[in-house]
């Protein structure tokens, strides 16, 4: 095995890593599944469960590992996906969603507790005019954010 990443995201599971690793690679281009490895005699885990999996999603390289109930995944930790169009966001919203927790300015909880936020690519720009308070004050009122929202405020 080579690592080509020199910092790769490790996510603790209770026992759905092989599960979210699946999941999350159906949801984005250039991504895939790599190598699973397998709890053994050693433990803990039951012997050929999962113990950890590599996956890439969008040629960024993960790693998650089934290590029981001890950690959870909270807000101070969350993966931001720029998106280019409504469509894009409506689409990885909806399906990142199912199962999970809409909050506020296009963050949300996923089936496995993962916070992920969702948003437009451009709203860096519209963070940064005239109106940025105005821009602030729609996405507040936002669960998935609405572009053109975003941009009427800006306008």
């Amino acid at each position: 095995m080579t690592i080509e990443q020199k910092i790769i995201p490790h996510l603790w599971f209770d026992n759905q890593a092989e599960e979210a690793a699946n999941f999350y690679v159906s949801l984005f281009a250039n991504s895939k599944v790599g190598k699973i490895a397998r709890y053994s005699d050693a433990g803990p885990g039951p012997k050929g469960s999962v113990m950890s999996v590599g996956f890439t999603l969008n040629e960024q390289e993960f790693a998650a590992i089934n290590g029981g109930p001890h950690f959870k995944f909270n807000g101070a930790v969350s993966f931001l996906i720029w998106c280019d169009t409504q469509a894009e966001i409506d689409e990885l919203y909806g399906k990142l969603l199912a199962g999970g927790e809409a909050q506020p300015c296009g963050w949300l909880t996923d089936r496995f507790g993962l916070v992920w936020q969702v948003n437009y690519k451009g709203l860096p720009g519209l963070m940064t005019g005239p109106k940025a308070g105005k821009v602030m004050g729609a996405m507040m009122k936002m669960k998935k954010i609405d572009i053109q929202g975003l941009k009427d405020a800006a306008a």
